[in-house]
């Protein structure tokens, strides 16, 4: 067990805590910040729990990877179903933007249900 210091300020005694160190080079992309966010609003037990052990930073690393590769296979799979190919791309670039533009969409909101709100 460890030995806890205090310091007095004004009638109370603080504990003298610091957070474990995490990761310097752990950065977090828009599908981590969007975990943390979720966490830090709507699960806060868990996000100071992480926070303390020093892994709050590599959880939402994790989720950002899982995020990511689930976001450009959903993509992969919506493209393919629905014959958006570099061929249409070719012929017809503004209904590719559009069709493209769509599975994006439908793709990041199967993501953020899926992996950052859970």
């Amino acid at each position: 067990m460890k030995n806890i210091t205090y310091r007095q300020v004004n009638d109370y005694m603080i504990p003298n805590l610091t957070l474990p160190p995490e990761e310097a080079s752990v950065r977090l992309g828009k599908w981590g910040m969007l975990h943390k966010d979720y966490l830090l609003k709507h699960k806060k037990v868990l996000f100071t729990t992480l926070l303390t052990q020093g892994k709050l930073y590599q959880h939402c690393a994790e989720v950002e990877a899982q995020a990511r590769d689930m976001f450009n296979t959903i993509v992969e799979q919506m493209k393919e179903a629905e014959g958006v190919t570099e061929r249409l791309k070719e012929e017809n670039q503004m209904e590719w933007v559009c069709r493209m533009q769509n599975i994006e969409a439908r793709a990041r909101k199967v993501v953020i249900k899926e992996q950052i709100y859970n």
